[in-house]
């Protein structure tokens, strides 16, 4: 069973800074016309990744959040999770519920299109700045407003999905700026096949039976925890893979631990903290 919130929700705000108040929709993105369309061969030697648009700083997966990060410029890449509903429909959506991050509950596989409009995002208290309760996106909403503008990394929640998000990621043209990421070997293997950046995450448990060398010719980043032994996190590094990142690094210890032993990436909920934060001398 699904249940909807009534579209009349109160407004959510916090104590946090006012400076960093961003009100959903609020702002317009710049057109970036004349500009060269981001690719990913040109991602710089070290990259970082806004992981659902930045979670500890703005609402995750909501288009306000990621239009603050985007705005920002913190990251070079911009995170979001897809889910699809029981009509195709795909969604922006980490949980297989609505339950945390909504005014709904139930699953959401159990929704159509119809339905998912009456969606409202619920935002954290805890994050600083004001933020609005907001129509959850769909997939093809998110890459209409930011594909072609910045790097998005999209995570496939659902294993069946990953046609349907071949085919919204190719008819706009964004097949060298989107990253499609998963768990699975085979599901990273079957987006090389179509043609689109294929990224493999593992957990620090999975690393340490991995063998990051046999994903070479088909994964172009592999996406590590942070958690992770130094041997498994080096044996990534020498895999042959072209980039290896690391998730979720939030602190800025985190964050030298993982580029001293040869990591060019790290993926965040904190952007703003690591953008800020100078890395301690001896880091790549």
């Amino acid at each position: 069973m699904v249940t909807l919130a009534s579209r009349t929700v109160p407004v959510v705000a916090t104590s946090g800074a006012l400076s960093l108040a961003v009100l959903a929709f609020a702002f317009p993105l710049d057109s970036g016309g004349g500009t060269t369309p981001p690719a990913f061969a040109a991602l710089p030697r070290i990259t970082y990744t806004a992981h659902r648009g930045g979670a500890l700083e703005v609402p995750e997966n909501s288009m306000a959040g990621l239009a603050a990060a985007f705005q920002r410029g913190t990251a070079q890449v911009l995170d979001f999770d897809t889910r699809m509903l029981r009509d195709g429909t795909l969604v922006v959506m980490h949980d297989p519920t609505l339950d945390r991050t909504t005014y709904s509950t139930g699953p959401v596989s159990a929704l159509d299109r119809a339905r998912w409009q009456g969606v409202l995002e619920r935002p954290k208290p805890s994050l600083p700045g004001i933020w609005l309760p907001e129509r959850a996106p769909t997939v093809a909403e998110v890459l209409d407003r930011f594909g072609g503008r910045t790097m998005l990394m999209l995570e496939a929640k659902d294993p069946s999905s990953l046609t349907g998000l071949a085919r919204l990621i190719r008819a706009r043209g964004l097949t060298h700026s989107v990253l499609v990421n998963s768990n699975s070997p085979t599901v990273a293997a079957d987006a090389h096949r179509l043609g689109l950046i294929s990224q493999l995450w593992r957990s620090a448990q999975q690393m340490r039976a991995d063998r990051p060398e046999h994903w070479a010719s088909y994964v172009d980043v592999l996406d590590m925890d942070h958690k992770a032994r130094d041997a498994d996190l080096v044996r990534a590094v020498r895999s042959g893979v072209p980039r290896v990142w690391a998730h979720t690094v939030n602190t800025p210890r985190e964050r030298d631990r993982v580029l001293r032993l040869g990591c060019d990436g790290v993926i965040t909920d904190a952007p703003g903290l690591l953008a800020a934060t100078p890395r301690a001398s001896g880091g790549r």
